[in-house]
């Protein structure tokens, strides 16, 4: 090969690369402006989980706030903050929905179960056994 077909290849290679890249980048970017698009009611999924966790931002305690930091623990830091207000929405929705006084360890466990996709249950299963919680009721939502 001489150097034509060594920048040629090149080329086409850093072509292939860019067009990947710009690819998935753009997947999570359309991912986020469906979350932003409004449903039915005029409000997104991302404008009820601000609700939900303004709502009930005043019914965390600090011991419940160390727990939920500790649940997202093993999501990459970049996408940890992400995952807390994903997760703290879905347990404010669930604390709003009854009426709750304040947030409890069975509102947590549950809005995390609720909120996370099942490859992080294993976590959260381990995690509880850990910290000697008894998640046997909650094994229907697994």
């Amino acid at each position: 090969m001489d150097v034509t077909d060594w920048v040629i290849t090149l080329s086409f290679l850093w072509s292939v690369f860019f067009v990947v890249m710009l690819g998935i980048g753009g997947f999570f970017m359309f991912r986020k402006f469906l979350k932003r698009l409004p449903k039915e009611d005029g409000k997104s999924d991302l404008d009820w989980q601000d609700y939900y966790i303004e709502r009930t931002l005043h019914l965390w305690s600090q011991e419940q706030k160390d727990l939920l930091e500790d649940l997202v623990s093993p999501v990459p830091e970049l996408f940890r903050d992400v995952a807390r207000e994903k997760i703290a929405g879905k347990i404010g929705q669930l604390a709003i929905e009854e009426n709750a006084k304040t947030i409890t360890i069975d509102l947590l466990i549950r809005g995390y179960i609720l909120a996370t996709p099942k490859r992080d249950h294993k976590f959260l299963k381990k995690r509880l056994e850990e910290k000697e919680i008894d998640y046997s009721q909650y094994k229907v939502l697994f």
